[in-house]
């Protein structure tokens, strides 16, 4: 059974989440990777303000390709999530909910998800047209000069993913390998 989620995240909607789930967010979302990513860690570093206020926000790991008239964006498949594993546990501690990207997670950050009461999906590589459809509107927010990596904002309708780690720690990454392993 697929799982519908409204956006804004919920500490509620995040417990009752578990790794495995199929499901469809509706909402606001961030966007952002590697470079984005390492502005904002340099500037938690500095002591300085971030120019996107992080608390509550669930932020997809894309860099899509330029628009088709009638769409809000281009092809927008999840990017490789262990790029950014350097800085998410300190953009969670400063209160992100969650992140969207695909393939498996270092320690470090399955820690702060299960202290921050986190969230991480999984969306389908090689579903970027797919995934597009499901986006609806995006505004940029900042790091204009990053082109595609430049943090954005983005209205989902139904955007689909799995639950890869939820707020327990529990990881398909480690537990779905072991149902298909030979019993010796």
């Amino acid at each position: 059974m697929t799982k519908r989620i409204t956006l804004p995240i919920t500490d509620e909607a995040i417990q009752d989440l578990k790794a495995g789930d199929s499901v469809l967010l509706t909402g606001t979302i961030l966007t952002g990777r590697d470079a984005a990513h390492k502005r904002l860690y340099e500037l938690l570093e500095q002591g300085r303000e971030l120019p996107v206020d992080l608390k509550g926000e669930l932020i997809y790991y894309v860099g899509p390709a330029p628009a088709k008239p009638g769409y809000a964006v281009g092809p927008a498949g999840p990017t490789s999530s262990y790029r950014m594993d350097k800085y998410a546990p300190a953009l969670m501690d400063l209160g992100l909910k969650g992140m969207i990207g695909k393939g498996a997670r270092s320690q470090a950050v399955i820690d702060a998800i299960t202290r921050n009461h986190g969230i991480y999906f999984a969306a389908i590589g090689g579903a970027a047209a797919l995934i597009a459809k499901s986006i609806k509107k995006e505004e940029l927010l900042c790091y204009e000069d990053l082109g595609t990596e430049a943090v954005r904002r983005y209205t989902v309708e139904d955007f689909p993913c799995i639950v890869a780690i939820d707020c327990e720690g529990n990881n398909v990454y480690e537990t779905e390998p072991l149902k298909y392993r030979k019993k010796a």
